[in-house]
């Protein structure tokens, strides 16, 4: 009993030094957070929620409510200018369309991947996720190795190789799309898109034949929760894990799962009612018809031939980028756009942003494949597989947005952007003509 006593006499002491001692290093934190911001409020920006939370408040009731915080960045952007800044905690970040400043920034192997952030997505929920791939690396030197060692499998020659499987595997889908015309049901394209691609990234990677189409798997659905959890994880650091996440380790996969939205926003897009977006499709149409007739295999001189075609996905792509942003560290200090920036804070670049904003397109909202004239196009993996099955689509089917109450053209943030009532659509079989 004395000895408890002893020891108690000695702990009321010991914790009462330890809790002067947290207050003060409170106390301390508050003390430097104040500084930051004295520190970077002479750059604009909105006014803080939150002493220590800043402007995250706002952008975590926007995702709460189902909305996309990139059009708040985009309303920050017309109202702050070409440079503001965003806090957290003593964290600052600076959003920038400044051309010359993204320019030197993402081209210079001195300004590393924001750390906090891709360091949240190389391990998920404490499980390995993107590792350290070329999405998350932050090395150059590594990131440049990873890169040369990849060139090679997408190499214009290897691309041509893989157009067998790209014919296949948009044969298979048009099988899929004929028994829908025929049985006059709806198309969720937006999940039949996503079969596709996911089945030629099987295919050409692993040489795994998962048959999306016919077969049912939880993997998509997987990838889905994964991105889900993955931007709350990384936007809220309050966010906490209730259900179990299935966790897909291949970096490549979902990747290359990002390009799939740039198919499944064209064929949102283009079904709209206003008569320029006929005109379009008819436009395409008739380009898919000259170039491609009623041959089922496409070859690779084909798409070079498809030049309206990809002029419609680079188009889609400005208004609807798969990966809506990046950002990166920044040591030194900087002066974007005559607004001097003290160095230690991120930089980040929205292309959401910049491909909303008519300073740099006229009427930016406004689907205008015009914009991209046709020069020599690149081949990538991308485009072939994109051009491949929009080209079969569009030779074969007729399709129609269903009007109905559920169907909206809202964007879905998980990551990447994603049509949110999967676009679902009626079709019928097309009436080639001479």
């Amino acid at each position: 009993m004395a000895v408890f006593s002893v020891l108690l006499s000695l702990a009321a002491p010991a914790l009462m030094l330890l809790l002067l001692l947290l207050i003060i290093a409170f106390l301390g934190y508050c003390l430097y957070i104040k500084y930051i911001h004295m520190k970077y409020d002479h750059i604009p920006g909105p006014p803080r929620d939150s002493f220590f939370f800043g402007q995250s408040p706002t952008l975590v009731k926007m995702m709460e409510n189902g909305g996309n915080v990139h059009d708040k960045f985009l309303e920050w952007a017309k109202k702050y200018g070409p440079v503001y800044r965003l806090n957290l905690l003593h964290y600052v970040a600076v959003f920038t369309h400044c051309p010359q400043t993204t320019k030197e920034i993402l081209m210079s192997p001195k300004y590393p991947k924001e750390k906090h952030a891709y360091k949240k997505i190389f391990n998920l929920f404490g499980q390995r996720f993107f590792g350290n791939g070329l999405v998350t690396a932050r090395d150059h030197e590594q990131w440049y190795k990873q890169r040369r060692i990849m060139d090679p499998a997408f190499s214009s020659l290897y691309l041509r190789g893989l157009m067998g499987t790209f014919n296949e595997r948009a044969e298979k889908l048009m099988d899929k799309l004929a028994e829908v015309a025929e049985s006059k049901t709806e198309a969720n394209m937006l999940h039949l898109v996503n079969c596709v691609t996911l089945d030629v990234l099987s295919k050409v990677a692993f040489g795994v034949d998962l048959d999306l189409l016919n077969n049912s798997s939880p993997f998509p659905k997987a990838i889905e929760t994964c991105l889900r959890g993955m931007v709350y994880y990384v936007r809220d650091m309050f966010f906490e894990v209730l259900l179990h996440c299935l966790l897909i380790r291949s970096m490549s996969v979902m990747n290359f799962d990002l390009l799939t939205s740039l198919c499944q926003k064209l064929i949102a897009d283009m079904p709209r009612t206003h008569p320029g977006d006929i005109l379009m499709l008819d436009r395409a149409s008739k380009e898919v018809d000259d170039v491609i007739g009623l041959k089922r295999d496409i070859s690779c001189g084909n798409l070079g031939e498809l030049v309206y075609l990809l002029q419609v996905l680079k188009e889609t792509l400005r208004i609807y980028p798969t990966a809506p942003g990046t950002s990166h560290d920044v040591a030194e200090d900087m002066v974007i756009d005559g607004i001097h920036i003290p160095g230690e804070f991120s930089a980040v670049f929205s292309s959401y942003v910049c491909g909303r904003l008519d300073k740099f397109f006229k009427d930016p909202l406004k689907f205008d494949p015009d914009r991209f004239h046709p020069d020599a196009p690149k081949k990538n993996f991308a485009q072939m597989e994109a051009k491949v099955v929009l080209a079969k689509l569009l030779q074969r089917f007729d399709f129609t947005l269903v009007l109905s109450p559920g169907q909206t053209f809202d964007i879905l943030d998980v990551g990447m952007l994603k049509p949110e009532s999967g676009v679902v659509c009626t079709l019928s079989h097309r009436d080639y003509k001479d």
